[in-house]
C-alpha cells in the first residue's frame, strides 16, 4: 500500500501560489505552519521551491528535487528527474511524503490514482501572480478540519481534506 500523499498549499481564491518565483504574501502563521508540518518529513518539491526555500533540507527534512539540474543534489539531499521517481524513492524512506509545489509538481500529483490529504491555506483575496494551484474544488475531498484565522493583511483559512 503506498504511503498517503500530503499536498501542502497555501493559494489565494484565484489559485495563485507564487509571482516571479516567490509567495506573493508574508503569513507568518502560515509560513510557521509549513515549516512545522513538513519538519522531520519528506519533501517532494520542485527547483525553484528547492531553490527560494533555505530551510528546505534544515530540521530533519528530507528534500526529494524534481530536477535535471543534478548539481542540486548534495548531502541529505536527493534529485531525480521525474515525479514519479521522486515517489519512489519517497516511498523508501521513513516518514510522511509531503508534495511542496510548484505548479507542475502539483498538478502531476492530482492525476494520480493514490489516497491524498491536502492541506489547504486559502488566502481570502485575489492575488497577481503568475504561478497556479490546480482546480482542486471538483476532485471527491472529505473535509477533516476548517479553522479561520487572519493577519493585518489578509484573511484566510486552513484546510485539511482528503480524498
Amino acid at each position: 500500500m503506498p504511503k498517503l500523499l500530503h499536498l501542502i498549499v497555501a493559494c489565494a481564491e484565484n489559485r495563485v501560489i507564487g509571482n516571479g518565483g516567490k509567495l506573493p504574501w508574508r503569513i507568518p502563521e502560515d509560513f510557521a505552519f509549513f515549516e512545522r508540518s513538513t519538519a522531520g518529513q519528506i519533501c517532494v518539491l520542485g527547483r525553484v521551491c528547492y531553490e527560494t526555500w533555505p530551510r528546505a533540507a534544515l530540521d530533519g527534512r528530507h528534500p526529494i528535487v524534481i530536477s535535471r539540474n543534478r548539481s542540486l543534489a548534495r548531502p541529505g539531499v536527493t534529485v531525480t528527474g521525474t515525479l514519479i521517481d521522486a515517489l519512489e524513492i519517497a516511498e523508501t524512506l521513513p516518514g510522511d511524503i509531503h508534495i511542496c509545489g510548484g505548479q507542475r509538481i502539483y498538478e502531476e500529483t492530482l492525476t494520480l490514482a493514490r489516497p491524498m490529504r491536502l492541506h489547504l491555506t486559502l488566502v481570502h483575496a485575489d492575488v497577481a501572480g503568475d504561478t497556479f494551484f490546480p482546480e482542486w474544488r471538483h476532485l471527491p475531498w472529505r473535509q477533516l478540519s476548517r479553522r479561520e484565522s487572519a493577519d493585518g493583511n489578509f484573511r484566510y483559512t486552513f484546510f485539511e481534506m482528503e480524498t
